[in-house]
Order: C-alpha cells, then structure tokens, then sequence
C-alpha cells in the first residue's frame, strides 16, 4: 500500500507541478477543470446517483466550468460563484454537520447536486484566479491546506484523545485540530514577518495588520477541517471508505480536495474584503 501511495505521488507531482509553475495559464486552467470533472463525478456517486447519472453530473460540471470561464478574469470580490460558496461553507454545510441529514435523499439531494456545482466550480475558478496573481499565491493557499492536515495528523497521532466528530470521522481528534492550526500559524506568522516568495496569501494579509491576518488564517484552517467533515459524511451516509479508487494508495479525487473546496474561495472573498 505505501509502495503504491508513494508511486502515485509522484506520478502526481511529475504532472502537476510543471503545469503549475510553467504553463500558461489556459494549460493549467484545463488541467485543473479535469480534476474538478472527475471530482463532480464522485461527488455525484456519493449521493447515489448511478454510474449514468454520475457521468452525466461530471458533463454537466464540464458545461459550467466552460460557461464560467469569463468570470474567471474578474477581481475576487466580483466572482459571484466565490460568494455562492462562501454561503453554502457558512450556513449550510455547519448544519448538515450538526443535524446530519439524510443527504442521499430527496430534496437534499438535489440541493447538494446543484450546490455541487457551484461549490467545484468555485474551487476551479479560485485556483485559476490564484494562479493569474502568481505561482507563489497558488503554493502559498495549497500550503496552507497542507500544513493544517500533516499537523492534525502528527498531532492526532501523538496527543489525540479527544474525539472531534466521533459519528462522522472517528479519527479526528481535538488535538490533532488544534495541531494542525498551530503548525499553520507558524508558518504564517513566519512568512508574515520575512515576507519570502511574494505575492503570496500571507504577504496579502500581512497588508491587514498581523492580528487581522491571524484570525483569517484561522478562519481557513477551521474551514479546511469542515471541508473535510462534510465529504466524511457523504462517505459515511454512502457507506464507502473513500470516494472512488482514481488515486491508487489515495482514494479518491474529493480525498485530495476535500478541504480546499471552502477554503479556496473563502481566502479570495476574505482577502478583497
């Protein structure tokens, strides 16, 4: 399992990492709106819709990613898909957590299945957005996601004791959150401080005042975990222990982008703020 983890990785990172640092921007936009196909395509097979039905879900992802394309040139502020996200990560996703739904059915359902559209597509528009401010600014956002996993995870492996969502992701622990945010405050307040690698999400913040930066970084690590959540939960509710087998070793695409759904969009909208 870890030989086949680690070969996947690799594969990964030999195609996306020159994509992301040297081809223009229209290259990497395509590349990014095949992983939000195939994710659309996931995401539909989580709220059971059928293999045709999940096919037909990631072609219709595809048609909204082609039609949202001009707005993609817009400022942050401006995107209309970035506050349709930023809703649904406020106000619908914290209920389904807390009264947990029946997702798979009815108008949840569909509800889910027209958010998943706006929700991906705002993800793809907010990596390309990212990408158009510099190739530091879309590291620096990834990073930030990253951190505040292998810090929850390390930390959860050592200190866990507290469970976070035991229903939903038993694995979770308290400390292991609160881990993960620690490690991405260090490397907030450090690139703050040493303003390395401009543009990036801190050197951004870092021209709101130091506390303020601080508590919008926390805002993200704290979305980032109900990123997470939200996709364990449609794992639960549909009985599968990843969302499809595309990444061998890793599961699934929505594994992969699981906490970058809300925070993406959500750091764009706080930052022009």
């Amino acid at each position: 399992m870890l030989k086949t983890r680690v070969i996947t990785a690799l594969v990964l990172l030999a195609v996306f990492l020159p994509v992301t640092l040297y081809a223009p921007l229209d290259a990497f936009a395509a590349l990014i709106g095949l992983v939000v196909v195939l994710a659309a395509w996931e995401w539909a097979r989580l709220l059971q819709t059928g293999a045709r039905g999940a096919v037909l879900y990631g072609l219709a992802a595809a048609v909204v990613l082609g039609v949202s394309w001009p707005a993609a040139s817009l400022t942050p502020s401006a995107q209309p898909l970035f506050r349709a996200a930023g809703i649904f990560w406020l106000l619908a996703a914290p209920f389904v957590l807390l009264r947990k739904p029946a997702l798979a059915q009815g108008a949840w359902r569909i509800f889910l299945l027209l958010s998943g559209l706006v929700l991906l597509s705002a993800c793809w528009q907010a990596l390309v957005v990212a990408r158009r401010l510099g190739v530091p600014f879309v590291l620096s956002l990834l990073l930030l996601v990253w951190l505040a996993d292998i810090g929850a995870y390390f930390a959860g492996k050592a200190l866990g004791r507290h469970k976070l969502a035991p229903t939903i992701s038993p694995g979770k622990t308290w400390e292991g959150a609160v881990g993960g945010w620690l490690l991405v405050m260090i490397m907030a307040v450090v690139a703050i401080l040493t303003q390395a690698f401009e543009p990036t999400l801190f050197s951004a913040l870092a021209q709101t005042g130091l506390v303020r930066a601080l508590v919008i970084v926390t805002v993200l690590v704290i979305f980032s975990v109900v990123g997470d959540l939200f996709e364990s939960i449609l794992k639960r509710q549909a009985g599968v222990k990843d969302s499809s087998g595309l990444l061998p070793g890793h599961g699934g695409v929505l594994d992969r982008i699981d906490a970058l759904l809300p925070v993406l969009p959500l750091a764009l909208l706080l930052l022009s703020s």
